[in-house]
Order: structure tokens, then sequence, then C-alpha cells
């Protein structure tokens, strides 16, 4: 065997088995962006931003089917099977050079509407409901009060009936009640600019990590059309000339 196809093989064997890895990996990936979105999903109206995290799953459970039809193509040197492995791999990288697409025109949709959807739950607030639940959950977790900061709830209903702020504002809830006249005692940022950085941090990460795996693919495909090439000269006697 020649140290060309050696290599590629070699090259498309450990493809096979980051398949199955980066099927894991992105199952995580998904499944992480679907959980951060469903923690503050009352905040986001725009359910479309949940299309790359869809995407995401669809791949990696591809990934686990086409790693076993990868390694039994290339250990048989299978022209049909490379071919078909060639494809699968084409069509899984432009799936995510599709969720790179949809990843980066989705970062610029998260800020739309989103003050007014969170000016809307926060006015809901009334301490039992799911609307509270979400926003005590959200101040909880991001350190913020208030949609812009601790001021935005003096126009809810919420203040007018309590005069008070909830307590997850309070930096340290068991010396705080919420009271508006000591904002030392309150977290000072606002919930929207922490919610917009949050989900953009989400967004990004996924970025990087699909875009990781397609310049795998990209490789992968070279690695393909060495060995179908090499091993097709092979069989019809044809040497290389450098051979």
């Amino acid at each position: 065997m020649d140290c060309g196809i050696c290599t590629s093989k070699t090259i498309l064997l450990f493809l096979s088995l980051v398949f199955w890895g980066a099927g894991a990996a992105l199952a995580y990936v998904g499944a992480y962006m679907i959980n951060s979105y469903g923690n503050f999903e009352s905040f986001i109206q725009n359910k479309q931003t949940l299309v790359p995290a869809a995407i995401v799953i669809g791949i990696s459970v591809l990934m686990f089917i086409f790693g076993l039809v990868g390694c039994c193509a290339t250990l048989k040197e299978s022209k049909f099977g490379l071919g078909c492995f060639f494809l699968i791999i084409m069509v899984i990288f432009a799936a995510e050079v599709t969720a790179l697409v949809f990843t980066f025109i989705y970062q610029g949709k998260i800020n739309q509407d989103l003050e007014r959807s969170m000016n809307e739950v926060f006015e809901k607030y009334d301490g039992h409901n799911t609307e509270s639940q979400a926003v005590d959950l959200l101040q909880r977790e991001l350190k913020c009060c208030g949609v812009s900061d601790y001021r935005s709830w003096f126009n809810t209903t919420w203040f007018k009936n309590n005069s008070t702020i909830p307590q997850t504002c309070c930096k340290n809830q068991t010396n705080c009640e919420g009271h508006p006249q000591l904002p030392a005692l309150l977290y000072p940022e606002g919930c929207k600019k922490k919610l917009e950085t949050f989900l953009q941090d989400v967004l990004t990460y996924a970025m990087l990590v699909v875009l990781g795996f397609a310049i795998i693919k990209f490789f992968g495909m070279l690695s393909v059309c060495v060995v179908t090439c090499r091993s097709s000269s092979r069989r019809s006697g044809y040497q290389p000339l450098y051979a």
C-alpha cells in the first residue's frame, strides 16, 4: 500500500472516529443551546432563534450513523462506499455551513423586541405566577435587576402595589427587603443587557464548535478523493508519473 493511500485511509478512519465524537459533542451543544433558551423563553418571542440548535442536533444524530458507514467503506476501499461517504460528508458540511449562516443571522435578531417582551413579562410579575418565576430566575442567575436597572420596576404593577422591588434584585437577600431607597443593596445592572450578552455568547460558542467540525469535514472530502483516485488507478494498472 503506497504512502498516499495509507495516509488518506488513516485520515478517513480518524474522521470516522471524529464523527462519533463530533456527534456526541454537537448533541451536547444543541441541548445546551435549547436548555439555555428554555430558561429564559418567557423573554424571547422569536422562537426561530432555536433553528440553529435544531440543525445542530439533527447533524449529531447523522454523525453516529455515518461514522460507521465511513469506517466500513474505508477499510474495504469500496469505490461505491467511498462515494457515498463523500456525499455524506458534503451534505453534513453544507448543513454545518447553513447552521453557521443561521446562527450569524439570528445573532442580529436577538436584540429585536427583547426590551418590549421583557417589559411585558415584568409587568405581569405578582410573585407567584409563571412570569414571576421567570423574572426571579433571570435576576438571580444573571445577578441583575429590572429591564434597564432597578428603576425599571417603578412603572410595574408590583411596585405600585407593594412599594418594594422583588428580593431577587438583592445582592444579599438576608439583609435586603427590596427598598428602592437603598440602591446599594441591589444589583446595579439591568437584565436586558446581561441577557443579550448571555445569548450572544451561547451563539458564538455554537458557531466556533460548528466551524471547527466543518473544517474537519473539508479535509475528509479531500481524503476521499485521494483514496478513490489512487485505488482506481492502481486497479486499472496505471502508475503515477512520480512513482
